[in-house]
């Protein structure tokens, strides 16, 4: 446009200098003068918008207009769209767009998403006997936006295309991911692990009055393999790269199990949202595998990861600890071995994406 503003100045002139310095007929001379303030104005009025009016609109219109069309858009969509205009369109970006927001992005209904902006996670390490130990994970989320829905479900696995797939599957506003290691004892462990479950949660009723549930012992509830397809996105559909899964081809490495978090509220209430939930659970570990490790199952802020393990070492084996986090950020000295009642709590204070977390190392203590 500002090379058309120039050529309509310029065709202007070339018309006054033939109009007054040649012989022309005199409807030429007078058709000539006629054009000359035409064109001219026109090339200066394109020239004012394109140098200044153009800049000024472009940023009135983003001003006003951008952040109501990013606000009713899915994020989802708009980092997606992020991604694509800086890296190109990749089926790669959706695994990123899922690491950051977590699942499909939003809750049932298109209410947003189920962002905790409070975490913090206890780890504790009982000694059992010489060869087991009890490890105990009390981790407390606390929402950015209430969770309308009273369902929690947990997904269990021992396949890994499973694990690093079902949150990013799943479009369910409250559930938890447990991944063990080992094919062959899969099954007994989820079983080992299932008692032991222990959910506590801060909501309001349905007069809106905040209330508080303790921890409480809560039998999950087995989802036959033939509801899968309403839990998990990639048994109805492929999902990126992923094809579409048979649930039937994962009967021995997947179960899921759903708890009804009305059953806590007290006889007189009903939940209306949640806004906290706490989440304890109990399972059987070997001391000999040396280390124990808490990952993030979705994305959230984290305020602090604490270890405990000074009921680990016994009379006849007493053991020193390093801590190694993987995060963005913390504040802590990985390079040490330290006894266990030397261990402190880990400040973290970040967020925390799909596959971050921290592992405590240990080994049997030199003389």
């Amino acid at each position: 446009m500002l090379a058309t503003a120039c050529g309509l100045l310029g065709a202007g002139l070339v018309l006054l200098a033939v109009a007054v310095g040649t012989a022309t007929p005199a409807w030429a001379h007078v058709l000539l003068l006629e054009l000359f303030p035409l064109l001219t104005l026109v090339g200066v009025l394109l020239l004012l918008y394109e140098l200044v009016l153009h800049r000024w609109l472009v940023q009135e219109i983003a001003r006003i207009a951008g952040p109501g069309m990013v606000g009713n858009m899915l994020p989802q969509d708009v980092l997606r769209t992020f991604l694509d205009s800086i890296y190109g369109e990749n089926a790669a970006n959706h695994d990123v767009v899922s690491g950051v927001l977590g699942g499909e992005g939003v809750r049932p209904g298109g209410e947003g998403l189920t962002i905790s902006t409070h975490t913090t996670v206890e780890l504790e390490a009982s000694a059992i006997n010489h060869d087991t130990y009890h490890l105990t994970s009390t981790v407390s989320y606390s929402f950015k936006t209430p969770v309308a829905d009273d369902k929690f479900v947990i997904f269990a696995t021992c396949d890994p295309l499973l694990r690093d797939s079902i949150i990013a599957g799943c479009r369910l506003p409250l559930c938890d991911l447990w991944y063990v290691g080992d094919p062959d004892l899969f099954h007994e462990s989820i079983e080992d692990m299932l008692p032991s479950v222990n959910i506590g949660m801060s909501y309001t009723d349905e007069s809106g009055t905040p209330t508080t549930a303790e921890l409480e012992r809560i039998k999950p509830t087995d989802v036959k393999f033939e509801r899968w397809t309403d839990y998990l996105t990639f048994f109805r559909e492929p999902m990126s790269t992923m094809p579409r899964q048979n649930p039937r081809r994962h009967l021995n490495s997947l179960r899921i199990f759903e708890c009804d978090l009305s059953g806590l509220a007290s006889a007189d209430h009903m939940v209306s949202t949640i806004e906290r939930l706490t989440v304890q659970v109990t399972t059987l570990q070997p001391v000999d595998e040396g280390f124990l490790y808490w990952q993030s199952p979705y994305p959230c802020y984290v305020d602090r990861i604490s270890l405990k393990a000074t009921d680990l070492s016994t009379r006849d084996r007493v053991f020193e600890f390093r801590m190694m986090p993987f995060t963005f950020r913390s504040n802590t000295d990985s390079t040490r071995w330290l006894p266990a009642h030397e261990l402190e709590d880990l400040d973290v204070q970040s967020w925390l994406l799909p596959g971050h977390g921290v592992v405590l190392v240990w080994r049997e203590t030199r003389k």
